[in-house]
């Protein structure tokens, strides 16, 4: 006979089983088996081992093979696999590069004093020095309209070209108009070399590792040569510098440092994943978050926040279906803030604004989204909202409110007359210091924004009323308990990454303000108990078989 499982188990257990296989992937990932035996003919030998000389040139090219010609523009003569260094130099820009082209690296690991293109035993990679993204529109500010002259100016000179040579569509022969892309220049190079003397088994040899692996045969032993490693996640959009007609010369920042066999395969497979990411449409800004989340944290602390990122999505998912439940099931009013209610459905809202208005991922955006409909739907379940349809024009009816609840709308009210006070002044002094002091694109840039940091900053507030409720109540029985102790867990979450994290104060403060709030909801919850076997005020009953006791009114 089989045991009944609800849901919640189920999404429970599917989430164990993805951690479980997670890191068993990671495993194999990380994990390299290495050749058991060492003299045997099945092992691949590092030609590291015998610590030859070697030399590092690397050149720039407009062709990927160097057809067009190439240029030199650094050598490391002693070169140390295991030695860390960077280096900052001036790189000659060509003229097809100049009017929207591209511009390559060639990067050689040779055996020193030996030409590259003569060295049979050299391995290369090949680097784009330049993307395309549609240039950032310039900032102005509102008041004194700085910057609205040099816009102007910029204008004309786009159309005089787009006037005298024919538009290439962000081609390698012409500028491009100011909304197509157009090329930018990369500021940094990043190589990496396996340092360690790994002895690979034929039999087990990674494929990911595989196409980096040049080997040649050395007698009876088969030799690989050194594992040279293009670092394309530490190219970040913040670096990247717009290529124009005087643009001769730019800077360039070489950094080298050996990379363990583990982490190589790990930074491969992330490089194809977000290789894969543009292939289906993600922008440059998008795969650029993307890059930040590996590139800017350790990688142990990355594994962290993967487990801590998969408890929150859990968490994230138990809350929305707890709430969806408790608001279906909602027929009353009573004891619940509706102005709260109506202001979540506003900050929800103006955040998918925001995030709309500065192009975030869809990643991010597809989510919130769909959380402003539910926001939406939970207004009108509040507010009892009927809509009907006559003449192919909507026409919205409220429900009337009972006796109960115009007694909780009156505390509602009050709280929130308490709390105006205190908000309108913090909000209209952000909205003129930001209207004054700030840069934005446009009115409804500034309007956005405003309104953003408004509800990050004060929004907390808006669960005062909330509490102001159960006060006059007496009761937290009409409180979605279950929604709210998961969204309690995440807020746990954001803390302690608070503490881990290296933040400013300002930040850590603002992720533990809500906490206090959540700590009052505690204490008023053993303030006033619910006796789940008897119907309460509200005519809730949580026990459907009381034990030894009657219902009491």
């Amino acid at each position: 006979m089989f045991l009944k499982t609800s849901f919640t188990t189920l999404i429970v257990g599917v989430f164990v089983v993805y951690v479980l296989h997670t890191c068993w992937v990671m495993y194999g990932i990380v994990y390299t088996k290495p050749c058991d035996n060492p003299k045997s003919d099945k092992c691949i030998t590092p030609f590291l081992a015998g610590n030859p000389k070697l030399q590092l040139s690397i050149y720039t090219s407009t062709q990927p093979n160097a057809a067009g010609g190439h240029t030199l523009i650094h050598k490391e003569d002693k070169f140390d696999v295991s030695s860390k260094f960077e280096r900052i130099i001036n790189v000659s820009i060509p003229t097809k590069t100049r009017n929207n082209g591209t511009l390559y690296a060639l990067i050689f690991v040779h055996q020193a004093g030996v030409s590259p293109w003569q060295d049979p035993r050299q391995v290369h990679m090949v680097a784009h020095l330049t993307t395309y993204m549609v240039p950032k529109p310039p900032e102005i500010s509102l008041i004194s309209m700085d910057g609205q002259a040099e816009h102007q100016k910029e204008d004309a000179q786009q159309k005089k070209r787009r006037d005298t040579k024919p538009a290439s569509g962000g081609g390698a022969d012409g500028r491009a108009a100011s909304d197509h892309p157009t090329s930018h220049w990369r500021c940094r190079l990043t190589l990496n070399i396996v340092a360690d003397h790994f002895l690979f088994d034929q039999t087990h040899l990674p494929a990911d590792v595989h196409r980096y692996l040049k080997v040649f045969q050395n007698g009876k032993k088969v030799v690989y040569l050194p594992l040279l490693f293009v670092d394309e996640l530490s190219n970040r959009v913040k670096d990247l510098l717009e290529i124009n007609s005087t643009s001769t010369e730019l800077p360039l920042t070489i950094s080298y440092d050996s990379i363990s066999l583990g982490r190589l395969r790990f930074w491969i497979h992330m490089q194809d994943a977000v290789y894969s990411l543009q292939q289906f449409g993600f922008t440059e800004k998008d795969a650029d978050e993307i890059k930040g989340i590996f590139v800017d944290t350790n990688l142990y602390f990355l594994a962290l926040t993967f487990f801590v990122a998969a408890f929150h999505l859990l968490f994230d998912f138990l809350a929305f279906k707890n709430d969806i439940s408790f608001w279906k099931q909602k027929k009353s009013m009573v004891g619940m803030s509706s102005k709260a209610v109506l202001w979540r459905c506003f900050s929800t809202i103006v955040i998918f604004l925001y995030l709309v208005d500065e192009q975030t991922s869809l990643l991010v955006l597809i989510p919130a989204g769909i959380g402003s409909i539910i926001e939406v739907w939970k207004v009108k379940k509040a507010f009892k909202i009927q809509i009907f349809w006559k003449g192919g024009k909507p026409t919205f009816q409220y429900g009337k409110l009972d006796e109960s609840e115009r007694r909780t709308e009156e505390y509602d009210t009050l709280a929130m007359k308490y709390l105006s006070y205190l908000l309108y002044p913090l909000c209209i002094g952000g909205a003129v210091y930001a209207l004054i002091s700030l840069r934005y694109k446009s009115w409804y840039s500034w309007v956005i924004n405003s309104l953003v940091n408004g509800v990050y900053a004060f929004g907390f507030l808006f669960m005062l009323p909330q509490l102001f409720v159960n006060y006059k109540l007496k009761s937290v029985a009409h409180l979605p308990w279950k929604a709210f102790m998961y969204k309690a867990f995440n807020t746990f979450i954001d803390d302690v990454f608070a503490f881990i994290i290296t933040m400013p104060t300002s930040h850590r403060l603002a992720c533990f303000r809500d906490d206090v709030v959540f700590l009052i909801y505690l204490y008023q919850r053993w303030l006033y108990p619910v006796d789940k076997t008897r119907v309460n005020e509200y005519g809730v009953c949580y026990d459907d078989k009381p034990k030894g006791k009657k219902h009491k009114d």
